[in-house]
């Protein structure tokens, strides 16, 4: 019994060197360079390309750099705003965004809600294939992904230059299906059964049940959507040409010609404000959200 307990509650160090003064030091010193360390690492970029926005021309492209504006320009942010066409990017990003946020919730939850509660025919084998793409780099699949909508199978139609293109390749998301299929699996049976006695349909056990009680988990797969489109770069360059029409990171590169550096890194700064706004304000949702379908109900 006592080994038992021993094995369960082992950590790097142990309670006897904690007890110590020196230990406690010790580990109170690494942990401390530790996250300092790994702060930097993560807010040192955010921090440069901030600030990097509030500097003259001359001082962003100084060396050594400087790690405070010596006259901070203000103006710099209005004027990437306007110069680079900010507010149209940003909805054409969004357009694009939810968009491809539409297509995986109705396409995702059918199929994971078809793997975990239907368990139809090699159901386990069709759910590690989708595993299996998420081994394969994204870099991989560019080309026939591009082949693909530049002549659409059975339609022929060629989709460069629409959304379709930006929507359709995000719609079978491997993982958003892996994470639905989790939490549809925590869902008891019994509910499952007791809307089947009343005599609810599948499609109707689903919208009635199984969605209301996956909020949690519908909100985390609903951020993973915007963010993944909203960072992604190669696809929408080279599936949308028209810069009026392009999300944000593609069109602040296509407008970017000709323009001052610090001006450029306001409009980077800006571009990447609401993503970060959107894990500030939800992470909290976020992790309870991965974390909801890891015990059964």
């Amino acid at each position: 019994m006592a080994a038992s307990f021993t094995s369960q509650n082992r950590t790097l160090i142990s309670p006897a060197a904690l007890s110590r003064p020196r230990g406690r030091l010790v580990y109170r010193i690494v942990l401390t360079v530790v996250i300092v360390v790994f702060t930097l690492v993560f807010l040192g970029p955010l921090y440069w390309m901030a600030t990097g926005g509030f500097k003259s021309a001359q001082e962003v492209v100084a060396n050594p750099p400087t790690f405070f504006p010596h006259h901070p320009k203000p103006g710099n942010y209005h004027t990437a705003w306007s110069q680079l066409q900010i507010a149209r990017l940003l909805f054409n990003t969004l357009y694009y965004a939810f968009g491809a946020l539409a297509f995986q919730l109705v396409f995702d939850v059918a199929a994971a809600y078809a793997i975990s509660k239907l368990r139809p025919v090699l159901g386990k084998l069709i759910l590690g294939a989708m595993l299996a793409t998420l081994m394969i780099p994204a870099t991989v699949l560019i080309v026939p992904q591009y082949m693909t909508v530049l002549d659409l199978p059975v339609l022929h139609v060629n989709l460069i230059g629409t959304p379709w293109a930006i929507w359709l390749p995000t719609v079978a998301n491997g993982f958003n299906i892996f994470l639905l299929k989790r939490f549809f699996d925590s869902i008891p049976e019994d509910l499952m059964h007791a809307a089947a006695i009343d005599g609810a349909s599948p499609l109707r056990t689903l919208w009635s049940i199984v969605l209301p009680m996956s909020r949690p988990i519908l909100g985390v797969v609903s951020i993973f959507a915007v963010v993944n489109v909203w960072k992604d770069f190669l696809w929408p360059m080279l599936v949308e040409p028209d810069p009026k029409k392009q999300p944000i990171n593609i069109g602040i590169r296509s407008l970017s010609q000709g323009v001052p550096e610090n001006v450029l890194i306001a409009a980077l700064a800006i571009s990447a404000l609401p993503t970060l706004l959107i894990f500030l304000l939800f992470q909290r949702n976020i992790m309870s959200g991965l974390t909801a379908g890891s015990l059964k109900g």
